[in-house]
C-alpha cells in the first residue's frame, strides 16, 4: 500500500517549522555560523580597551610579625622602682604561641608591701584586627580613660577590691601600636595596714611600664 500524501492543511502548518529548523541549522552549523576565529577576534576587540583587573585580594602588610621578649621590655631601674625586692629577670609565662603572645611577670613582698606587675604583648594579623580587639578590651574595662601620647591608642583604668578586709588596688593599661597590643597589669597591697596603694601611684606606675614596653616593641620589632 503506498503512503498517502499529507493533507494540504497539515502540510501548510508544518512548513514554517521546517523553514525555521533549516534557518537554525544555517546559523549554528551551516555557512552562516560564526567561526571560532571570528569569536576570538570579537572577544579581543571587546577587551583591548579595558584595563587589566586588579587581583581579588592583596597581602596585608604587618608592622610587627612577632612578640618581643617581654622580660627584656623594662629596664632594671624601673622594675626595682615598681616592684621592690623582685628579681629583675622576671618570669615568662608559658604561651600556646610564643611568636604571637608573650607575657612576663614580676612580683615581690618587701616588708609588708606587695607588688605585682605583668607585661604582655600580642601580635594580630592586621591593624584592623588590633583595633577591633583593643575596642573590645576597653569595653570590658570600663570606667577608665584615654592615655595620650602612647602608641596609636592608649587606655588606663584603676580598680579597688577588698577581700577579708584586705584592700588591693589594680591598674590596667591597654595600648595598641599598629597590629600589636600591649597590656600592663600593676597591683599592690599593704599587709600591715590592710590598705592599698594610692590610685595615682598605681596608675602612674602602670603607665610608666606601658611606655617602656611600647618603646621596646618599636625599637626592636619593626619589620
Amino acid at each position: 500500500m503506498r503512503s498517502l500524501p499529507l493533507p494540504i492543511a497539515l502540510t501548510a502548518r508544518l512548513s514554517p517549522v521546517v523553514v525555521l529548523a533549516a534557518a537554525g541549522w544555517a546559523l549554528s552549523s551551516g555557512p552562516l555560523a560564526a567561526t571560532p576565529a571570528a569569536e576570538d577576534r570579537a572577544a579581543t576587540q571587546k577587551t583591548d580597551g579595558e584595563e587589566p583587573s586588579a587581583p581579588a585580594t592583596e597581602a596585608v602588610s604587618k608592622t610587627y610579625s612577632a612578640a618581643p621578649a617581654p622580660c627584656d621590655s623594662l629596664g632594671s631601674k624601673s622594675i626595682k622602682s615598681l616592684v621592690p625586692g623582685a628579681k629583675t629577670a622576671g618570669k615568662e609565662i608559658p604561651s600556646t604561641d610564643s611568636k604571637l603572645r608573650r607575657t612576663c611577670s614580676w612580683n615581690a613582698l618587701k616588708g609588708y608591701e606587695y607588688r605585682w606587675l605583668d607585661v604582655s604583648f600580642e601580635i594580630t594579623q592586621s591593624d584592623d584586627a588590633a583595633k577591633e580587639s583593643f575596642k573590645e578590651r576597653v569595653a570590658d574595662k570600663s570606667g577608665g580613660g584615654d592615655v595620650p601620647g602612647i602608641g596609636d591608642a592608649g587606655y588606663s583604668v584603676v580598680n579597688l577590691s577588698t577581700e577579708d578586709k584586705q584592700q588591693t588596688r589594680e591598674g590596667v593599661v591597654l595600648v595598641r601600636s599598629s597590629n600589636a597590643l600591649i597590656s600592663i597589669t600593676y597591683s599592690g597591697s599593704d599587709f600591715e595596714s590592710k590598705k592599698a596603694p594610692a590610685s595615682d601611684d598605681i596608675n602612674k606606675g602602670a603607665i610608666k611600664a606601658a611606655k617602656e614596653a611600647v618603646a621596646a616593641l618599636e625599637d626592636g620589632q619593626k619589620g
